[in-house]
């Protein structure tokens, strides 16, 4: 049976875990804004150059050049910035997966220590029980690994579509452009 030292320090290293996890969200979270405000910089000075050479511009035909000249530039911008922000989530989502999935094991080997150590004290003749507990907790240890194993599956075949997204809307902008 758990002693209260035990139950203090379970809630001790969890408490800190929680304050990890925490700590690894909000890094995300900061990553994204500082994303956020070099883009903003970056756009706010593209505008008022732009708007200076739209200023500039002595007829109708050099106006659409002009235009047309930004049409490429921002869909690639607009495709990094994409990707910028899905690399974020995606590395976050990817530390914090793997500080939980970290404690899900530690917590798996300690439930199995305490039901180990409480099936030793067992009745006699409960062998068949205990074996069949056993066998469903390793049942249920398992399952976990294979949903963890589709998972890490599914967010690599979504990496790979947004990155085959990103690169034909380029290559359809720059299509589109050439055209002009």
């Amino acid at each position: 049976m758990l002693n209260a030292e035990q139950v203090i320090a379970t809630n001790k290293a969890n408490l800190n875990n929680l304050f990890s996890l925490t700590n690894q969200a909000f890094a995300g979270v900061e990553k994204l804004v500082e994303l956020n405000l070099t883009a903003a910089r970056a756009a706010m000075s593209e505008s008022a150059d732009h708007a200076k050479a739209v200023l500039s511009v002595k007829d109708a035909q050099e106006l659409l050049a002009l235009q047309a000249g930004l049409i490429q530039p921002l869909a690639e911008k607009s495709a990094a910035y994409s990707r910028h922000i899905y690399d974020i989530a995606s590395s976050t989502s990817a530390d914090l997966s793997k500080a939980i999935e970290a404690k899900a094991t530690e917590g798996q080997q300690a439930v199995l220590g305490y039901i180990d150590a409480a099936l030793k004290n067992a009745p006699a003749g409960s062998e068949s029980a205990v074996a069949f507990f056993k066998q469903a907790v390793t049942a249920s240890n398992n399952a976990v690994e294979s949903v963890q194993k589709v998972v890490k599956q599914a967010t690599d075949l979504a990496e790979t579509n947004l990155q085959a997204v990103t690169d034909t809307a380029v290559k359809a902008t720059k299509t589109a452009t050439k055209k002009r």
